[in-house]
């Protein structure tokens, strides 16, 4: 109960941002008592501080109490179809160092030496604060070797990842305790814990990467479902699929397809993933996409309105923010085109943690397993605090 109490503390504080001792009894409902010795134990072990008294309000001067940024420190690693990435993140949630490789497709057998080599050197950049280091969180793909054809890799390389455990290799290589999630499920609890998810409890969170895939959240948790494949948007049928013509949505929304389209064009396939997409030399190829990719998306999305009643769809993806508000725009007006009666829509939000969310959230993973509660947390909303 005391280590449960002392979580609910530093989550209270994680999602509120610095607390008077009052406010954190208010939020967390613990005696004054308890919040005093729970915050005099967390001061002692370094894992909050106090800050200057905050003077001009009603009553005595209080004093704020924060998480303490070098407190502990996590390791993100997210494994992806096309890029490898790793950072480090404080305490507060703060990217404090990051490393990441660029391929065409993964091989394990280039891959697994390279994050060894890289993790290493971000132990070592760490410093002093390595020893901090309290776990690692892993992000990747739960089928890093299909779709197989459109990739265009070869099989053999593709093939070899449905025998790799990639969290015991990770274990392995670290020694220490790892988590594991599928790589938009991750970016998906980045956008909860960081971003979009302060203020809304049910949502369903899309990430426009190499593939598009998502994550869910309920009632303000992350929900993974018995498979650890909850929100995977990207197998979800189009309009006129059959079975000997089966087309998916990220056959639509993908990144992967402006690529394809921008190497068809003798166009970088990289500038699919930065600010060149919107150049006028290749906006026609990029308003061609997105007029296949939000029609798309729209009919996820209102499938996805229909079962789950969600306050909202949050997008986010390894695009330019400014594709990325396009690509709401336009998924808006196409959803102008859908009945929506018996339904609420939900509105579409823009994400808030970018390219680094699969990261992110792979590193807030064993933040999360070491100091947040197991359980259903019971906390005031912040308007409720004076």
């Amino acid at each position: 109960m005391r280590q449960f109490n002392e979580r609910i503390v530093l989550q209270a504080l994680r999602l509120h941002g610095p607390l008077p001792k009052a406010d954190v009894g208010r939020l967390t409902r613990l005696s004054m008592q308890t919040v005093s010795g729970i915050i005099d134990r967390l001061l002692d072990d370094g894992l909050l501080e106090r800050l200057p008294r905050l003077r001009g309000r009603v009553g005595q001067p209080s004093v704020p109490i924060a998480l303490r940024a070098d407190g502990a420190y996590t390791i993100g690693i997210k494994v992806g179809r096309r890029s490898l990435d790793l950072l480090a993140l404080d305490f507060t949630g703060q990217v404090r160092r990051r490393d990441r490789l660029d391929y065409a497709f993964p091989d394990a057998g280039a891959l697994f030496p390279a994050l060894e080599a890289k993790y290493a050197r971000l132990r070592a950049a760490l410093g002093e604060h390595a020893d901090s280091v309290v776990g690692v969180g892993v992000a990747a793909p739960l089928w890093l070797g299909g779709w197989r054809d459109f990739l265009g890799a070869p099989a053999d390389v593709l093939d070899a990842w449905h025998a790799i455990d990639i969290r015991a290799r990770v274990t392995a290589l670290t020694g220490l305790p790892v988590e594991f999630a599928k790589d938009t499920t991750a970016a998906c609890a980045a956008e909860l814990v960081l971003g979009q998810g302060r203020a809304i409890r049910h949502f369903l969170y899309l990430f426009v990467g190499t593939f598009i895939g998502g994550g869910l959240v309920i009632d303000g948790r992350l929900h993974a479902g018995p498979n650890g494949n909850a929100g995977a948007v990207g197998s979800i049928p189009l309009p006129g699929s059959t079975p000997h013509a089966a087309r998916q949505l990220l056959h639509a929304a993908s990144g992967f397809v402006l690529e394809r389209q921008y190497a068809a064009a003798g166009a970088p396939a990289a500038a699919a993933h930065d600010h060149r997409a919107l150049a006028p030399d290749v906006w026609p190829l990029t308003a061609r996409w997105l007029d296949d990719a939000c029609p798309a998306l729209a009919t996820a999305i209102t499938s996805a309105a229909a079962l789950l009643d969600l306050d909202a769809i949050v997008i986010d993806g390894l695009l330019d923010r400014r594709l990325v508000r396009e690509i709401i725009q336009r998924t808006g007006r196409s959803l102008d085109g859908f009945e929506w009666e018996g339904m609420a829509r939900p509105p579409l939000l823009e994400g808030s943690i970018g390219a680094d969310a699969r990261a992110m959230g792979a590193a807030i993973l064993p933040l999360y397993a070491h100091f947040a509660p197991s359980h259903e947390l019971f906390l005031k909303p912040a308007a409720e605090v004076d």
